[in-house]
């Protein structure tokens, strides 16, 4: 039986340093299972979830699989206590915090014996997760769908920066959809990739058939960042994202933005599958993602991949070495 095994498959309990992003009207019971059956780690995404549905989630997610898994939980979402409250009561194994302070919920996951890693756009706030008693950080670079940083720190500049900066073991996220990005990020120093648009774009993923599909026929470039000045944010192209980049552009207001967005919009997008009028949250490599395949066959074939970017490599280095020795065989 395959393994790759590095201190987040230790810290987590699974086979394969695969975790699976916890997005909101996407990462359900069923996704989260999946990923989780197949030797990854599968998190349920709470920041679409009323506490009772949650604890439905948990609990579903439990009966199709014996095997680890977490929740993601919003920091400064109105649910968040509550569904931490759910968690605890559930003793899910991790829970992913994000948007918001590390520090609100840490030590009280952790002296429950949850474990506890948090989601950063920077170096800087990677230092506080690590500060804050975390059991690991999530790096996720700009190119990531849905909320990001201020900073729009791309993935290759910020996994190695932060793997420099903590001691803690540093999760990759951010354009990884295959065996060779995310053997990328482990030759930068990572110890696992969280995997978000691959995994929205699976046969378990609760979001409506109809964003998968503009998802998967996307092209390069056409998943931007928007929002900057107010709540950085990358979707898909469509007729209302054009509308808020051009207000953007023509320096609308807070308020302004804030009326164009207005309330579900991500819902009416990516659960209800408004194509026109919804904010379809994915990352940059959609443009590369052809199919909607199951997502046991996105961690086989994930594995598969890393396993031969390693060997592909491994072999260039014995070559190189031999050259090398050829090279210094010179007669004295």
């Amino acid at each position: 039986m395959t393994e790759l095994t590095t201190k987040i498959t230790n810290l987590l309990g699974v086979r394969y340093p695969i975790i699976q992003a916890g997005m909101v009207w996407v990462s359900g019971w069923r996704l989260a299972s999946a990923v989780s059956e197949a030797g990854g780690f599968g998190v349920i995404g709470s920041g679409s979830m009323e506490p009772g549905f949650l604890a439905k989630q948990i609990e579903k997610t439990r009966a199709a699989t014996s095997r680890p898994f977490g929740v993601n939980v919003p920091v400064m979402h109105k649910n968040a206590a509550d569904n931490i409250g759910v968690c605890l009561e559930k003793g899910v194994s991790a829970v992913f915090t994000s948007a918001g302070s590390p520090k609100v919920f840490t030590k009280r996951l952790k002296d429950a014996g949850i474990k506890v890693i948090h989601v950063v756009p920077s170096c800087a706030l990677a230092k506080k997760v690590e500060a804050a008693g975390c059991d690991a950080v999530v790096a996720e670079g700009t190119e990531a769908g849905g909320h990001n940083g201020y900073e729009e720190l791309t993935s290759v500049v910020l996994w190695p920066s932060v793997v420099d900066a903590v001691k803690i073991p540093v999760i990759a996220a951010g354009g990884v959809a295959d065996g060779r990005t995310a053997a990328a990020a482990l030759i930068m120093g990572a110890e696992g990739v969280q995997v978000g648009t691959r995994f929205a774009l699976t046969r378990e993923s609760s979001a409506s058939h109809d964003y998968k599909k503009a998802a998967v026929a996307s092209q390069e470039g056409q998943a931007p960042l928007y929002l900057r000045r107010f709540m950085p944010t990358r979707a898909l192209a469509n007729p209302y994202l054009e509308r808020a980049i051009e207000a953007e552009r023509r320096g609308a207001s807070r308020e302004e933005l804030s009326q164009i967005l207005g309330r579900g919009r991500a819902r009416r997008g990516i659960l209800d599958g408004d194509i026109q009028e919804g904010e379809l949250e994915i990352g940059q490599v959609s443009g590369r993602i052809n199919g909607i395949p199951a997502a046991a066959e996105v961690v086989q074939k994930m594995v598969d991949g890393i396993l031969f970017a390693v060997r592909k490599l491994e072999h260039v280095t014995r070559d190189e070495a031999a050259q090398l020795n050829s090279n210094d065989k010179r007669p004295s």
